[in-house]
């Protein structure tokens, strides 16, 4: 069983984007590649339960198992240091990532206070769109009892697009919730 808008995109979205874009071949329509998600723990320096629970909520919403990510160098300031555990990521792709990009959009994102919209500007030049979520409790997965600390996460879309305009219009076709 496939989600929806791996349906949806099957089948209306390349329509719309050989009609609005022009292409000669269908399999020059962007697609979405991958949706990586990550989530800074910066607690995780003196407290080793905080990355633990970060990576359980983040199994909990993305139904994969998250990878611990390592700090690249130190940093006196911050009293980090090579090689430190200090957040998470994971990357979904094919079945996964649909679903997770369809409960995102359609039940997290009309769960934030006071929402008007995501912010159409935050892509990359190369079609990727960058979105920050503050809390996790958003995704109704997560149980308000069962958290110990509210925690941000970013996510990415990596799409195929070359541009910016044919990867906000393959995301709006998909039905993010652009502010206008």
């Amino acid at each position: 069983m496939s989600s929806r808008l791996e349906e949806l995109y099957k089948g209306e979205i390349v329509d719309a984007m050989v009609k609005k874009f022009g292409y000669k071949n269908i399999m020059e329509v962007p697609k979405l590649d991958k949706i990586v998600v990550n989530m800074g723990v910066g607690e995780a320096k003196d407290n080793a339960k905080a990355l633990e629970s970060a990576v359980a909520d983040m199994q909990l919403v993305t139904g994969q198992k998250a990878v611990t990510t390592k700090a690249k160098n130190s940093v006196a300031n911050f009293k980090i240091r090579e090689g430190m555990a200090i957040g998470c990521k994971t990357t979904l792709r094919g079945k996964k990532m649909y679903e997770f990009a369809d409960r995102l959009i359609n039940l997290a994102l009309p769960r934030v206070r006071d929402f008007r919209g995501v912010n159409p500007n935050a892509f990359d030049g190369r079609g990727n769109y960058a979105l920050g979520i503050k809390e996790q409790l958003i995704f109704p997965e997560v149980e308000y009892d069962k958290i110990d600390k509210i925690r941000g996460m970013d996510v990415i879309f990596v799409t195929t697009a070359k541009t910016d305009e044919e990867a906000r219009e393959l995301l709006r076709l998909f039905g993010m919730p652009y502010a206008r």
